[in-house]
């Protein structure tokens, strides 16, 4: 079963979120900007919480604009979720290689997710939740959104890897 929440709220440590991550379904606003356009905005996304990461938020795919994506041939495998595929941002002569994924056949827990798109923080110009700008977790593999009720330390930075 699928909790819903808000993301603003108290407090929140990454230490406290379970391995296995969890899934929860989102109601407050979440926007992705790039290229001086919004172009996915949603209250029906989903986040995903593991330990050591910043939650990282998923849009249901009609709330995409989907005249940015371009396929990508990188492909990637999460022990929890599946195989993930990637899309690139396209907007005139920009282009931003492999700046979102999803994941087409999910393992049965993270079903709701099933061709959800999330998108890295720092390979689009911005991302917020209920207003609040979010901050890119570090590191290139890793797409979490820390917001100011997120506290870590979080993984993904130089020395974490081996967390």
């Amino acid at each position: 079963m699928v909790k819903h929440v808000s993301a603003v709220r108290s407090r929140e440590s990454v230490w406290d979120y379970p391995r296995p991550p969890a899934l929860q379904a989102v109601l407050d606003l979440i926007v992705v900007e790039f290229d001086g356009r919004t172009i996915a905005e949603t209250r029906k996304s989903y986040r995903v919480l593991e330990t050591s990461h910043p939650p990282t938020y998923y849009f249901p795919p009609a709330d995409v604009d989907a005249t940015f994506l371009v396929p990508s041939p990188r492909r990637t495998f999460c022990e929890f979720k599946g195989h993930a595929q990637y899309w690139s941002l396209r907007s005139g002569e920009r282009v931003v290689e492999n700046a979102a994924w999803f994941y087409p056949a999910p393992t049965d827990p993270f079903a709701p997710i099933k061709n959800y798109i999330a998108f890295y923080p720092h390979r689009v110009d911005a991302c917020f939740i209920a207003g609040e700008r979010v901050i890119a977790q570090q590191g290139d593999f890793y797409g979490g959104w820390i917001t100011s009720n997120v506290v870590g330390p979080f993984k993904g930075g130089a020395g974490t890897a081996a967390w």
